[in-house]
């Protein structure tokens, strides 16, 4: 069992190629799998000591050579393109396009923060001149500055081997605050993450960088991501993943000595409100648009609009008939790896077997590691009364949600968990009933929008990919945008300080 990419197996610390651990092979979608370390935490704890070296170093590098840096890593990803879209598509299934504009994605947000850090304005840099002749008390130079909190840990997402993995926003956004990153690889797309280490690897050479200031571990069970989240040394986590796995590891960090933040992205069931008016004038297209954004990457984002809330009546019967009319022709999609593809059955037997649901539309038997889409339909006041039911199934399922009034959506709102996403399908004459419903909204949801569908996260400045527990384990945090810098950095205040003391951006 070898592979055609001329892959080591092995795990990147401290700018070597390593071994350690058990092997475990990979399980690609087509080709044969190959055997990779399993590192546990023996490797993590060399790879956090090298990177808590390298912060002594990289942590005071200037922004200029940081924004170079991050430059240099997008170009090493496309150089190794051709590599990463045939491992990648290989590992995952996912369509060799999907995977071409994902590497975009990621060299884009290399390459976005690089600016920002060149620009500044994240440092929110603050001096407040010191008054010594103020009474009754002087008062004393005070200057502030963002600074990077040290090393971080990163585990790689399923779904996105490459813009939320090895090279994604959390090691982007943390090398750009001056952070080394120690990243535990997905064991569901191995091979796709040691390429990007070794993109990273040439980067690290190419601008002088610290070996440690990046590091892959190579891993198929929990050893090495408990060790990760509670070495130490490592000052803060970023996570995409199930609420499950998610949820522990949150423990694991906040029961450590000295508890650290872990920026957790856990999912959503991103409820699409359908306002009267909208569902009369274009209940057919959003039901269309809806089914798309379903079923889209086979329902494995986490922006997934898993329920929609509309009125009851003929308009309610008619999305559905239109909803089942488009997924008629969708043919069963692979999963990313066979634990999501038995999470997705287990939800659909849940869902199955929920007296409160019923059966719109179940696409045709799916093979092994596939999956068919399927939505059901209830009422308001059944939903409310099995909380199960707004728990996310990862995959192409849906449920729609007839309501008798405005009222009963607004009590359904309330009732929402937290979200990453909110919809208001509307038009002008549903604007009373929106503008009643943003209050609430606003306190579910990282990002609200309206007439559009949720998947599909653009990586900008204003971008929120983040909201309410149980979305996520930090709400004042997102993972997408040049905000995401933010997670790793802390303020400090410099009092009295000689300013050839104080670092190279408060001079």
């Amino acid at each position: 069992m070898r592979d055609q990419n001329g892959l080591t197996g092995k795990h990147l610390i401290d700018g070597e190629w390593i071994g350690g651990g058990m092997a475990f092979a990979s399980k690609p979608v087509t080709g044969e799998g190959a055997f990779f370390a399993s590192g546990g935490a023996a490797e993590i704890d060399r790879a956090v000591r090298a990177a808590e070296a390298a912060f002594e170093t990289y942590g005071w590098t200037t922004r200029a050579a940081r924004a170079d840096f991050l430059d240099a890593i997008a170009e090493e990803i496309e150089v190794r393109g051709e590599a990463l879209t045939a491992i990648g598509s290989a590992e995952t299934g996912l369509p060799e396009a999907r995977l071409e504009g994902e590497r975009g994605r990621t060299c884009g947000q290399l390459r976005l923060f690089a600016q920002h850090i060149r620009e500044g304005g994240y440092l929110d840099r603050r001096h407040d001149v010191a008054l010594p002749e103020r009474s009754p008390l002087p008062r004393p130079d005070l200057r502030m500055i963002q600074r990077p909190i040290g090393p971080v840990g990163v585990f790689g997402a399923s779904n996105f081997p490459l813009a939320f993995s090895t090279a994604g926003g959390d090691t982007a956004s943390a090398l750009a605050a001056g952070c080394p990153v120690v990243v535990k690889g997905h064991p569901g797309h191995p091979g796709t993450g040691e390429i990007v280490a070794r993109a990273i690897a040439a980067a690290i050479e190419r601008c002088g960088m610290p070996s440690g200031t990046f590091a892959l571990v190579q891993s198929n069970d929990n050893a090495a991501g408990e060790a990760l989240v509670t070495h130490p040394l490592i000052r803060a986590v970023g996570f995409t993943g199930s609420f499950r796995g998610g949820k522990a590891l949150f423990d694991l960090a906040c029961a450590r000595p000295e508890p650290i933040p872990f920026f957790g992205e856990l999912g959503a069931i991103n409820p699409v409100f359908v306002l009267p008016e909208a569902l009369a004038e274009r209940g057919d297209a959003i039901a269309s648009g809806w089914a798309a954004s379903l079923t889209m990457g086979v329902g494995q984002f986490c922006t997934n609009p898993g329920i929609v809330v509309l009125p009851e009546g003929e308009g309610a019967a008619g999305f559905l008939r239109a909803a089942a009319e488009a997924l008629a022709d969708v043919a069963p999609g692979v999963m990313l790896n066979d634990g999501v593809a038995a999470g997705y059955v287990a939800g659909i037997a849940r869902l199955n077997g929920s007296g409160a649901l019923t059966p719109v539309f179940r696409g045709p038997e799916a093979p092994a590691r596939h999956a068919s889409p399927a939505i059901y339909e209830t009422t308001a006041e059944a939903w409310l009364a099995e909380p199960a039911l707004a728990e996310e199934v990862f995959g192409p399922a849906g449920i729609v949600i007839r309501t008798k009034d405005a009222a009963e959506r607004a009590t359904l709102a309330r009732a929402l968990a937290g979200q990453l996403t909110v919809t208001l399908q509307m038009e002008p004459g549903d604007g009373d009933e929106a503008r009643g419903l943003m209050p609430i909204l606003e306190r579910k949801a990282g990002r609200i929008l309206a007439n559009g569908f949720p998947t599909g996260v653009e990586v900008a400045d204003a971008m929120v990919h983040g909201g309410p527990y149980p979305a996520t384990t930090n709400f004042g945090a997102t993972s997408v945008g040049t905000l995401a810098i933010r997670r790793f950095l802390r303020p400090v205040c410099f009092q009295n300080i000689d300013p050839a003391l104080l670092p190279d951006d408060l001079q």
